[in-house]
């Protein structure tokens, strides 16, 4: 049976090898892929400029499929760029401690949004992140808001419409009003304000100062001019996003430009759009039906996506005052935020905005975990370590358990290397012989399989927190490491910073690339390794042999927040490992009928 456990030991670290190969070759975009996606986005993005912006996606239209999407000209010949596109309307300033930007009276869109502390890059000089873009800029991106009517000769505001304020900036103490008359009794107000984050909430009243009644049906809608640069990782969703009837529902940018229209009836829930650590997102009232869409209209290489809602039509009477609430959440991803919001509006599942994925009862905690610890040391590095030891102490029970089985089937390597020489021939025989010294020893060969197989949980969430949320991006730990979400950016190609170039970028060969971080890894598990009973089948010890220098190249592509993980959760197992062994009276070192 030595065999058999020799077999288990290899076919839990071929497991964890196969989970972590499967992270980064099958979860990451292939070379070929990501020129797909360059090609696609340049494209687009002539196309943008070819056609000037002409367009923008209208308001929901009340006929009877709700699919019609008209093209408004936005009366320009060029795109413009972004500040120059901000100076052809007239502005209200939005400011915030989070938020800077502005809303377009033309129309009355929040067109214009960058926040003010996120960066696109840890460099001192990189500028802020630009949420939201006007029409006319390259790849406008905005929310509207407004009221549909199902009666052609009924004047409603649209995108053209010139608004009115009250005051000329937006500020968390400060809101806005903003009216329009369309010239036959009615009267538009949109009431917006704004909290001291990223949730706007929007108060949309029509008053009825004529002498007949109508009906109006008031809207909210996300519109975004060109598909992103996407990451193309299958364990992200990046594009259309809701949940809509208590379902999560994510919809990629590729399919919906096959279904063009893709439409939910719900109470509750929530809708938008989505990047990795970014969200537009429509929260309607919690307790009010509305008809949902997610829609998709191009031009050639442009595309357009669009995510709305609407209410069902109201009558207003003569002299009647019509008043619907609504809220939208523009900004960062920040995951104890969202789930403020969650709770203090009562939003259905507005926490699966941050993709925590399948083992979401896992990996969330683990995020959480890290959250408070990192307040405590201020260090999401040294929290990690912290955290690692956290999670070893519940578990150092099993692991003592699993070390001292290991101990002991080190111990034994002499009798079972005995037995083989002496059955070798006779399989059958050799295994009865080594089942009748296992019973003897009360040995449990299977049991050094779950260290290996313990990390693998851990493994992944760790992973899905460091990749998935905003609290992660660009956390810096000592030294070199300035963004425990990316690689280690040192490499052996540029004698890790010493020689004068730089590392170049190697696409699916990045493992070529190794950095301090993934080596101290290799080395930490070849020694632990060597703690571990070597197999006696030459094949099989060369497997083990060649572990290490495998997951040296393979962890060179991982965030390096992981890489520390595994290395200082090696390190611990090592010390572990060998107090066990020492007070099993086991030698540390390899024997030599173990060579």
């Amino acid at each position: 049976m030595q065999k058999d456990e020799q077999r288990n030991i290899i076919l839990a670290i071929v497991l964890s090898l196969a989970i972590l190969l499967g992270f980064n070759f099958l979860t990451a975009p292939s070379e070929e892929e990501l020129a797909a996606q360059r090609a696609a986005f340049e494209a687009e993005q002539a196309q943008l400029a070819e056609d000037a912006n002409s367009g923008d996606p209208s308001t929901p239209q009340l006929d009877s499929t709700l699919s019609a999407i008209e093209n408004a000209a936005a009366g320009l010949t060029a795109p413009l760029d972004r500040s120059e596109a901000l100076d052809q309307t007239p502005r209200i300033a939005i400011r915030t401690p989070k938020l800077e930007g502005s809303i377009s009276l033309r129309g009355g869109r929040i067109d214009d949004l960058t926040l003010s502390t996120f960066f696109e890059t840890i460099q001192t000089d990189s500028p802020n992140i630009t949420l939201l873009s006007p029409v006319g800029s390259l790849a406008p991106y905005y929310a509207e808001f407004g009221w549909i009517s199902s009666d052609s000769s009924i004047a409603v505001p649209d995108s053209k419409t010139v608004w009115s304020s009250t005051v000329d900036t937006l500020t968390p103490s400060q809101p806005v009003t903003l009216f329009w008359e369309n010239g036959s009794g009615l009267r538009f107000e949109r009431e917006i304000s704004v909290d001291e984050n990223f949730l706007f909430s929007v108060k949309q009243r029509v008053i009825n100062n004529g002498s007949s009644a109508t009906e109006l049906a008031p809207y909210s809608l996300i519109s975004r001019t060109g598909t992103p640069e996407l990451l193309g990782f299958y364990i992200l969703h990046e594009g259309p996003i809701g949940v809509l009837d208590n379902s999560l529902v994510e919809v990629d940018y590729d399919d919906l430009q096959d279904e063009k229209l893709i439409q939910n009836r719900t109470t509750g829930g929530w809708l938008g759009i989505t990047d990795q650590y970014w969200l537009t997102a429509l929260i309607p009232d919690q307790e009010q039906s509305v008809q949902t869409r997610f829609v998709y209209t191009g031009k050639g290489n442009t595309t357009r996506y669009q995510t709305d809602y609407f209410y069902d039509p109201v009558a207003v009477s003569a002299g009647e005052t019509v008043t619907f609430d609504s809220n939208v959440f523009l900004g960062a991803k920040e995951v104890t935020l969202i789930d403020d919001y969650q709770e203090e509006l009562n939003i259905t599942d507005f926490d699966l905005a941050v993709d925590f994925g399948w083992f979401y009862y896992i990996t969330k905690p683990m995020f959480f975990a890290l959250h408070w610890i990192t307040g405590v040391v201020g260090n999401v590095g040294v929290a990690i370590l912290i955290l690692t030891l956290a999670i070893k102490i519940p578990l150092f029970p099993l692991a003592n358990k699993s070390y001292a089985s290991m101990a002991k089937m080190r111990k034994l390597t002499p009798k079972m290397t005995a037995l083989r020489e002496r059955f070798g021939d006779d399989k059958q025989k050799l295994n009865q012989e080594m089942m009748n010294l296992y019973r003897q020893e009360k040995v449990n060969p299977a049991a050094g399989c779950l260290p290996i197989l313990i990390q693998i949980p851990i493994f992944f969430s760790l992973y899905k927190v460091l990749f998935v949320t905003l609290e992660m991006r660009q956390a810096p730990f000592f030294g070199w490491i300035q963004d425990l979400s990316a690689p280690d950016p040192t490499s052996i190609i540029n004698g890790f910073g010493l020689l004068p170039w730089d590392v170049p970028e190697l696409g699916i060969l990045g493992f070529i690339n190794l950095g301090v971080w993934p080596i101290l890894m290799g080395l930490s598990m070849f020694l632990q390794q060597r703690l571990n009973p070597q197999p006696t089948d030459p094949v099989q010890a060369k497997v083990f042999m060649l572990m290490p220098f495998f997951f040296t190249f393979l962890l060179a592509t991982f965030p390096a927040g992981l890489v520390i993980y595994w290395t200082w959760n090696n390190l611990l197992s090592i010390i572990q490992q060998a107090l066990i062994m020492k007070k099993a009276g086991v030698p540390l070192g390899r024997q030599p009928d173990e060579a």
